[in-house]
């Protein structure tokens, strides 16, 4: 990667990164709030069941599948100086996007009484799915405000500017958060769904500006016959399909855990966020930033270019995510005390978390190459291969779902959403691999053996200092462990010379 390359990257990636860091603070601090309002409740299962229909449209029609077909087809016009062609293609897909969207949302309202109680949560009383079915109704909004936020981000991030598009999740937060500490007392669980409604009106509402500034050229056409516009096409459909199976993972793991103990869909959220929590910071904002990178040099024919920036991207994720997820599951229930237990989260409410996080972060590694890696094939237009391992990934998924629900309950579901995540991103590694020539195997190995090293003493001396401080204060030994584990495996990779800890200060130095 060149010079000019690696500090235009560096300084996306770099901020993306901190806005990422203020989006996922703030949603640690909204789960905080729900959580000191509702614990883990069946009226915040039925608020976390009404949400896999509004996400489900979402993720399908506008979510990951038209971002990974738009950005590249939008950027291909761009590295062409194409500008007039790539403001047609925005105007028809938003337009196109709109229409399908509000279509979805009107069918799905209609249909939300049958949904919630065959698909989504049948395990619930009658009274828990009229709820869940309200909520539903109202949070119906979301996907399509959303939908047409993606294009505008999408576009955006092609004119690599990031700011205002990482910046618009934290305002979600934000709303959700007025939502559960303005309205919860009041209206209860309907205050959250108000948040989600008004936290989607200013995610799209945050971007306008920088749009404008841009120089936006819409109009109000849908071409359909456009050459970028059936390009998206065809690249969305099967990524919809991919898209799809993962959604239908979800809505399986909520119709299975709504059969289990009250509480259990909270918890697996509680779980889920947490594990996210540095996957979002460090494998999305750096995803984010090199996508419409690679999508450049994927434009321009230069597989060598491609092939060290994918390289280096995939080390510098493997080396913060290893730590990360051992981290994780040595750390889960002192972490999880000190910043959930509260209110209504009670100990057995930490302890149901806690359960589940064990096995989610032992996915974190997959989860987090996984970003590049399909970035890495959306850049060359591939977007079926991943559909196609994906898929076979969530069919062993639900078949785990199925074996390890009845020995581990709610943990079940979660060890078994690791396995397929980590058995699809080695497949697609492999794959990737044979695509662009190689990925620097050798050098990729020495990184991950040099970090595996300094995580095993990182974990060494964590597993020391929590028998130490047993008996200290949750706030104690919590910040303490983690201020210490960082430090100790800094000092290891400074020790066996990580190459990833220089890349990583030359990073924040560009």
């Amino acid at each position: 990667m060149n010079d000019d390359r690696k500090t235009q990257l560096a300084r996306a990636a770099t901020l993306v990164m901190a806005a990422f860091v203020l989006s996922r603070v703030l949603g640690l601090g909204r789960e905080i709030i729900i959580g000191r309002e509702f614990g883990t409740t069946r009226e915040l299962d039925a608020y976390l069941a009404a949400f896999r229909i509004p996400d489900l449209i979402f993720q399908l029609i506008a979510g990951g599948a038209l971002g990974s077909a738009f950005i590249p087809t939008f950027t291909g016009y761009l590295a062409h100086d194409e500008e007039k062609n790539a403001w047609h293609l925005a105007s028809s897909v938003m337009n196109i996007v709109l229409a399908i969207l509000t279509a979805c949302a009107i069918v799905a309202a209609v249909a939300a009484p049958w949904l919630v109680g065959n698909i989504v949560a049948p395990g619930f009383a009658p009274e828990d799915q009229a709820l869940t079915v309200q909520l539903m109704r109202i949070m119906l909004v979301s996907p399509v405000v959303f939908g047409l936020s993606g294009v505008i981000m999408g576009i955006l991030n092609s004119y690599q500017h990031f700011l205002l598009p990482a910046l618009a999740p934290a305002v979600y937060n934000l709303c959700i958060i007025g939502g559960a500490t303005l309205l919860a007392p009041s209206i209860g669980v309907f205050g959250l769904a108000a948040g989600v409604v008004t936290g989607s009106v200013l995610h799209l509402g945050i971007q306008i500006p920088q749009l404008v500034q841009q120089g936006a050229s819409y109009r109000p056409v849908v071409d359909i016959h456009d050459p970028g516009v059936r390009e998206v096409g065809r690249l969305m459909l099967p990524r919809m399909l991919g898209l799809a199976t993962v959604q239908l993972n979800f809505v399986v793991n909520t119709y299975l855990a709504s059969t289990l103990a009250e509480g259990s869909v909270a918890a697996l959220n509680y779980a889920w966020m947490l594990m996210l929590m540095p996957q979002g910071i460090f494998a999305m904002g750096i995803a984010t930033a090199a996508f419409p990178t690679f999508s450049e040099l994927a434009a321009r024919g230069e597989t060598q270019e491609l092939r060290s920036t994918l390289s280096e991207t995939l080390r510098l994720i493997l080396f913060l995510t290893i730590p990360s997820s051992v981290a994780l599951i040595l750390l889960g229930e002192p972490l999880t005390q000190l910043l959930l237990q509260r209110g209504r989260f009670d100990l057995s409410s930490t302890q149901a978390v806690v359960w589940a996080l064990q096995f989610y972060a032992l996915g974190l590694v997959g989860h987090s190459a996984l970003e590049i890696i399909k970035r890495g094939f959306y850049s060359l237009h591939d977007t079926r291969t991943p559909v196609i391992i994906g898929a076979g990934a969530v069919t062993l998924n639900i078949a785990l779902n199925l074996a390890l629900i009845g020995p581990l309950q709610h943990g079940g579901l979660a060890l078994a959403n690791s396995i397929a995540t980590i058995v699809e991103t080695s497949i697609l590694v492999v794959i990737l691999r044979r695509r662009v020539g190689g990925i620097a195997a050798g050098s990729m190995l020495r990184s991950i053996w040099k970090t595996l090293l300094a995580t095993t003493v990182m974990g060494i001396v964590l597993l020391w200092f929590l028998t130490q401080t047993a008996n200290s204060h949750i706030a104690v030994q919590a910040v303490g462990a983690i201020l210490l584990g960082a430090t100790v495996f800094l000092l290891a990779c400074l020790a066996i010379r990580s190459e990833e800890l220089r890349a990583l200060r030359s990073i924040l130095r560009r």
